[in-house]
């Protein structure tokens, strides 16, 4: 089986063959942005909400747009060619190119950023999660979609390292979001989660899940922040991820999430969101 195909700096090559300058920046300092689009039957989902947050990621740390959107549109395609009908997860970043010599400063805006753009297969999804709660060590404007992930990767490490899924970040008590997931909890019959801001990164999977919720009138939704005894106590726990969709929490410490008989286990809540989420994906499937 060939290699899958890489876009990368205006050419196209494989992952053998893919070839980054020393100097780019996202090497050098995590200078750069990302983002990874879920594509389901081979088309993509939450196109929109993915380039719109690309484009405002950005502007935030001021790297100009390096391509039109048919250009993107043509490389996504390109790198699904071999997806149809199968359900992938299309990652593409953007770093602030490749200058030399190497200094912190900003190079001069002319220069050319770097642009990279693969696609591999989403896994299975597990029926279950277990997480741990641990520190926010991560810097101030989480907003921002940064490739610059040491504090998350430390987090995802430790918690592997305790034989769990996720590790779920606190800060001054309060609940953020996991290290590469979003956090919901139904408590008191309401489905709470963050409120978005620089703490942390709305993601596109939440927002599709909340505005789908709305509509439907599923459950009411509370854009609060959550403490760890109020997370500790709910009702259900789930995570959301563009590959992950709605991943609902079984444990959170070692202790089981939920009350009696359904504890540890998927709740009905979260069950009957993953069910409309289901659908929602579904107009975007293809047979093979």
């Amino acid at each position: 089986m060939s290699p899958p195909p890489v876009y990368l700096n205006g050419d196209w090559c494989d992952t053998a063959s893919a070839q980054v300058s020393v100097f780019d920046r996202g090497y050098l300092f995590g200078d750069g942005v990302y983002e990874v689009i879920p594509a389901f039957g081979g088309r993509l989902f939450g196109l929109e909400a993915h380039m719109e947050r690309l484009s405002r990621s950005l502007r935030e740390i001021g790297i100009a747009e390096p391509l039109a959107r048919d250009e993107w549109q043509a490389i996504f395609d390109r790198l699904l060619e071999g997806y149809v009908g199968r359900d992938a997860a299309v990652y593409l970043q953007v770093t602030r190119g490749a200058p030399v010599p190497r200094d912190h400063a900003w190079p001069d805006p002319a220069t050319a950023p770097g642009v990279m753009a693969t696609v591999s297969p989403i896994g299975r999804r597990s029926e279950g999660a277990r997480a741990i709660t641990m520190p926010d060590q991560r810097w101030a404007r989480c907003d921002i979609k940064t490739i610059n992930l040491l504090p998350n990767t430390m987090a995802r490490q430790k918690a592997v390292e305790q034989g769990v899924d996720e590790a779920i970040l606190v800060r001054d008590g309060l609940v953020i979001e996991g290290s590469a997931t979003n956090l919901f909890a139904v408590i008191g019959g309401r489905l709470v989660t963050a409120p978005t801001g620089p703490q942390m990164l709305a993601g596109v999977t939440r927002r599709l899940l909340i505005e789908m919720t709305r509509r439907k009138g599923l459950i009411e939704v509370d854009e609060s922040f959550i403490t760890v005894s109020a997370l500790r106590g709910a009702d259900e726990v789930f995570l959301t991820s563009s590959t992950k969709d709605i991943w609902p929490v079984l444990e959170i410490d070692g202790e089981p999430v939920g009350q009696g008989e359904g504890a540890g286990r998927p709740g009905p809540v979260t069950c009957r969101l993953d069910e409309h989420f289901q659908q929602l994906k579904t107009p975007q499937r293809r047979p093979a």
